[in-house]
């Protein structure tokens, strides 16, 4: 099969949701129609002229943290500076989006007799933000809470990166781990659930789910080619994530953004099964397939036995764009509460809010001692 085509321009928009499912299973997890071939798009891709008008560079620069934005329906502007201006917006803001410190026993007196399930993201919310990915490690006390945590609750990590290298990352082989936005899962075996089965380090048979499988000698091609095309462009860091590429520009400076996202579309453009998503000052490209993080959440509670809303709390922590489809899945479906890590204000599907990793350890270790003090009463 030709992965190639040169007539079509970059897709940008999400393809058309799934109705129809050849293999039992839920029909709107799965990215392929009945004939098992992947599904069309809604629409055909937008023919643009180039970046300055295709709007990639405004969505690069929005992804920074520093550019101020206007929330139209709280009515005001992201803080810049500490001041007492943005004191006061960011109060707005958590009228909307609690603290989820603050708000942890009203969270759990939802739990009930629920099964609690945690998903965590990697990048901004166990790890902080670094220059160099490659440097995002997790801090031991972090790690800890994560241990803590996965004794109590089934508890998986959600994560951009290649699965393998966010296991390695956090160290845990009792967590689940679902890499590449959700298009690499591992997960307990179930019958019910179409995958691969193998053994995980624990010795457990897993199941491993890989949606977008066809893709990878594609993605392989298109990092090789980002990797020679973008090396006179100094600060750009290119990494493969085995069924997505990313092309970080956080140490690129701004006026050679339109050249990195020029060359960026150049490439994609020979590639309309590809499409572009934005993340925290990185574009990604992916297959275009609907599946994203939010299908993964869905799929990870059916594989686990907690996909009805009478069965379930599941609370999913994350501080990206991408984390944004998980969010979105449990208001929707109310399987639970998505809680986003920002300093600042932005738009969210989250119900709650925390400032940053140290207060995400923070909530962990909370959790541990909920379920400590449930446990010490129930036995009582």
């Amino acid at each position: 099969m030709d992965l190639n085509s040169t007539s079509v321009s970059p897709v940008i928009t999400d393809p058309a949701p799934i109705h129809n499912s050849m293999l039992g299973i839920n029909s709107s997890l799965l990215p392929y129609s009945q004939s098992g071939v992947l599904t069309k798009q809604r629409k055909r891709p937008i023919k643009l002229d180039d970046v300055r008008s295709n709007g990639w560079l405004d969505a690069m620069q929005s992804s920074s943290p520093s550019r101020k934005k206007i929330i139209d329906d709280i009515e005001f502007a992201i803080p810049l500076e500490d001041s007492e201006d943005s004191d006061i917006s960011y109060e707005s803001w958590l009228l909307k989006y609690p603290p989820a410190l603050n708000s942890f026993q009203h969270i759990m007196d939802q739990a009930g007799s629920k099964k609690v399930v945690i998903f965590l993201d990697y990048d901004g919310t166990l790890s902080p933000i670094v220059d160099d990915p490659d440097r995002a490690f997790i801090s031991d006390n972090m790690r800890n809470a994560v241990r803590n945590v996965a004794k109590y609750f089934l508890t998986a990590i959600i994560s951009g990166r290649r699965r393998d290298k966010v296991h390695d990352l956090v160290g845990l082989s009792e967590l689940y781990y679902a890499g590449s936005h959700g298009m690499d899962i591992m997960v307990p075996v179930n019958d019910k659930l179409p995958a691969e089965e193998s053994t995980n380090q624990q010795g457990r048979e897993v199941n491993l789910f890989q949606p977008a499988r066809e893709f990878i000698p594609m993605i392989d091609e298109v990092f090789r080619t980002f990797v020679t095309n973008t090396k006179s462009i100094k600060g750009a860091k290119v990494e493969n994530h085995k069924f997505c590429a990313s092309i970080h520009y956080r140490n690129v400076d701004e006026k050679s953004w339109q050249v990195m996202a020029q060359c960026v579309y150049d490439i994609l453009k020979e590639y309309p099964r590809l499409r572009l998503t934005h993340g925290r000052k990185v574009l990604e490209v992916r297959p275009a397939i609907s599946w994203d993080k939010g299908k993964a959440v869905e799929f990870m509670l059916e594989s686990l036995g907690c996909s009805q809303t009478d069965d379930v709390l599941a609370l999913y922590i994350g501080d990206d764009k991408t984390d944004e489809d998980a969010f979105k899945i449990l208001r929707e479906r109310n399987l639970g509460y998505g809680i986003l890590v920002s300093p600042n204000p932005k738009e969210s599907s989250a119900s709650f809010s925390l400032k940053d990793p140290s207060e995400v350890e923070q909530f962990l270790e909370s959790l541990v001692r909920w379920k400590e003090e449930k446990e010490m009463i129930n036995t009582t």
